[in-house]
């Protein structure tokens, strides 16, 4: 009988461990993706903003030296990430292929014009440093027009503000969240003993001493916990990067070791913290007050 009740007694144990750990490791993956999308937010908005093309169109006229040497002056300019030159027999080949159809066989002559394509760094992509670019740019006599969307540009920059406010919010509220998750779990399993824990200081153990075996072990599990959730980190950023390559999150050591640094110490001083307090709790409770 005493041998199957303390079967029983570690089955129930080794459950109350596991769903601590469990809980530990699943809210500190989730305070992880957060942190690494916290810490990519600008990286994601510079991605998404250096797609945006100014197109300088050249006139028919223009010389290949003229052509040249604004090409190179775009290259070397600080706002500039790349230059490509598109000649007007290729952007015909290419909007044939969108349309599906040869719309010079239609015409019977090429309307579009050589162009030379403008990638922006990131810190440049707004509406005053581009209408800037384009107004210089279009004081050549050489070009024909600058072109470039200007509705999506204003959208871009809006929303990488809207979006940049909301993740920090989230961010608040998140972790508000799972700190209360974790102390919830780690509170639940130490309910399960509020007895020895009295028992204990019913026959003269002090307070230091009995919460001495608590901490120590949640904070195992907070190790352990936090490991789990490393690991699964880990496989979410390969998968990410092999994904996106273009984002090249793997790229940036000092983040990732700022992410996961931050992750394991949040779970070992969530642990400490959330067993202490709920240790002594139960100290400073009667003991008729267990029973409620």
């Amino acid at each position: 009988m005493s041998k199957s009740f303390e079967r029983f007694q570690k089955r129930r144990l080794i459950s109350s461990y596991f769903s601590v750990v469990l809980s530990i490791a699943l809210v500190l993956f989730l305070m992880g993706v957060l942190g690494l999308l916290i810490l990519n937010t600008k990286k994601m908005a510079d991605h998404f903003k250096e797609q945006v093309v100014i197109t300088v169109f050249l006139k028919d006229n223009a010389k290949s030296v003229e052509v040249d040497q604004l090409q190179k002056s775009l290259a070397l300019a600080a706002y500039t990430k790349s230059t490509s030159y598109v000649s007007k027999e290729e952007a015909a080949e290419k909007h044939s292929e969108e349309i599906g159809e040869d719309f010079l066989e239609f015409l019977g002559y090429n309307p579009l014009k050589n162009s030379i394509d403008v990638h922006l760094k990131a810190e440049y992509v707004a509406t005053d440093s581009l209408s800037h670019i384009a107004t210089q740019l279009s004081e050549r006599d050489y070009v024909e027009e600058v072109s470039y969307d200007r509705s999506l540009v204003a959208l871009l920059t809006d929303n990488v503000k809207r979006i940049g406010f909301w993740i920090l919010l989230a961010s608040g509220i998140f972790t508000f969240i799972a700190v209360l998750l974790i102390n919830s779990s780690i509170r639940l399993s130490i309910y399960s003993k509020r007895f020895i824990i009295k028992t204990m200081q019913m026959v003269g153990a002090t307070k230091r001493f009995i919460r001495r075996p608590f901490i120590w072990t949640n904070i195992k599990l907070g190790i352990i916990g936090s490991l789990i959730a490393l690991i699964a980190l880990g496989i979410a950023l390969y998968y990410l990067d092999i994904r996106f390559p273009e984002l090249r999150i793997l790229d940036d050591v000092k983040m990732l070791i700022a992410i996961f640094g931050g992750v394991f110490i949040l779970g070992v001083l969530i642990s400490w913290i959330s067993t202490y307090f709920a240790t002594q709790r139960f100290l400073n409770l009667r003991t008729d007050d267990l029973y409620y």
